[in-house]
């Protein structure tokens, strides 16, 4: 990565959406992760309703504690680590529920990006079960019917899901097939490549570590730039009703 001239940065922290770019990154310590540096790079002290942390798990550092009444979904960026017994090497993911708890171990050491959020029971549904996967073994679907932009869905959608965690891998010069302006909010991570993202009326160069935070009705749109392939991981809130107040 190439140093920012003095006092220059990429990252900003708008009303309706934020950038984080790796060149901010301040560490965090949390007690219930030992040789672990957290980044946290989407928080409600910037109006959001979820948060996304990045942790660096050292060798053979851990993570354990209870969801409480949140959610929370793992992904596996780099390296390989152990989610309650489940053996996740990079694109693995895990889905815990609120009430339960979370076993995190690494012997050789991971990058583990974790969308957290407050889950919203649905009256007379159960609440959903753990889920294990990897993302090689979910099949993408041309988004709008667009091959350039492939959509792989990491949650199924079913009512007592209220977070959607999706993967979009698009080509050189692919783009989203129209500037959206919608009700859900979205915590996001760049996971490969680089290209331009419209957020409000601002452009922003954006490429692989960068983190974003877009609010509802946050009007966006995407391009991918550059010669290779990008891609995404991001978040967004599904299957419940707003609520007054």
């Amino acid at each position: 990565m190439i140093p920012a001239p003095l006092g220059t940065t990429r990252t900003t922290v708008r009303s309706l959406y934020a950038l984080i770019t790796p060149d901010s990154h301040v560490p965090s310590k949390e007690p219930a992760w030992p040789k672990t540096t957290a980044f946290v790079l989407v928080s409600a002290g910037m109006g959001a309703r979820l948060t996304v942390t990045l942790y660096i798990v050292a060798a053979d550092g851990r993570g354990a504690g209870p969801t409480h009444g949140d959610e929370h979904f793992y992904y596996v960026v780099e390296g390989a680590c152990e989610v309650n017994g489940q053996n996740l090497g990079a694109g693995g993911f895990a889905y815990i529920p609120a009430g339960g708890t979370f076993d995190i171990t690494s012997k050789s050491g991971a990058r583990v990006l974790l969308f957290a959020k407050k889950y919203e029971a649905l009256p007379g549904v159960a609440a959903p079960e753990p889920i294990f996967g990897d993302e090689k073994q979910v099949k993408s679907e041309p988004f709008l019917g667009d091959p350039a932009a492939q959509l792989q869905a990491l949650l199924p959608d079913r009512p007592e899901f209220d977070m959607a965690v999706n993967i979009f891998t698009y080509d050189p010069g692919g783009t989203l097939p129209f500037v959206e302006c919608h009700i859900m909010e979205h915590g996001m991570f760049i996971l490969e490549g680089a290209g331009v993202y419209k957020l409000g009326e601002d452009w922003h160069p954006v490429a692989s570590g960068d983190a974003l935070w877009l609010a509802p009705y946050c009007p966006q749109w995407f391009v991918a730039m550059g010669k290779t392939r990008a891609r995404y991981i991001y978040y967004k809130d599904v299957n419940r009703a707003p609520r007054l107040g």
